[in-house]
């Protein structure tokens, strides 16, 4: 009896150690982050978007935390600067992901800023990266014979057009791509020094 108490006690010491440096002191540490300069909150087409994003599963094959230059080859891979905890002000829930299928998103607005191409690239990955394994998304277009002067088509390379009719992006991906559009964060990660010592 006396060791089952002994290992009981051990054990919730430490799930009690644990759960301490691995939860509750980072949340003390960054519970409270103000947005950094330059970081805007989100629009209401850009939330759409991002409810988009999580209902297609694309957080599932992109992180968006590029990482240290000690740590990883982010910033060579021109992924941008590591983020901090400013970066993620007004995401509820946070979107870090923790696969690299493909390529971390945190600052594809800068990377690829084209409505154009982002529509494009979501209709028809391999169009515009030979060898991509990203799934097309398809039903977040619609094919019309001719679009209405309203809505927005999207110019494909030649070959991934299909014939005769026109590929339209419905409000969805121009939501989703307005989302994408937002991962932005080329603003410095510190606050420039106002003249202190």
């Amino acid at each position: 009896m006396k060791s089952e108490i002994k290992l009981l006690s051990g054990a919730m010491a430490t799930l009690a150690v644990s759960v301490s440096v691995l939860v509750v002191l980072p949340y003390l540490q960054v519970h409270d982050a103000a947005p950094l300069p330059g970081l805007k909150p989100y629009s209401s087409a850009e939330l759409r978007g991002r409810e988009v994003y999580i209902a297609n599963g694309c957080v599932y094959c992109h992180s968006q935390q590029p990482r240290a230059k000690a740590f990883a080859p982010d910033f060579a891979r021109g992924w941008g600067r590591a983020t901090v905890a400013g970066d993620y002000a007004y995401d509820r829930p946070h979107l870090l992901g923790t696969m690299r299928t493909g390529p971390d998103l945190m600052n594809i607005g800068v990377r690829q800023p084209s409505e154009q191409w982002q529509l494009g690239h979501l209709y028809q990955p391999r169009a515009y990266v030979p060898g991509s394994i990203m799934p097309s998304f398809p039903y977040l277009f619609e094919l019309k014979p001719q679009a209405d002067k309203d809505e927005v088509t999207v110019q494909l390379p030649a070959g991934a057009a299909p014939a005769g009719r026109v590929v339209v992006a419905r409000p969805q991906a121009l939501d989703l791509v307005r989302y994408l559009q937002s991962l932005d964060r080329s603003y410095p990660a510190v606050p420039a020094d106002r003249g202190g010592p």
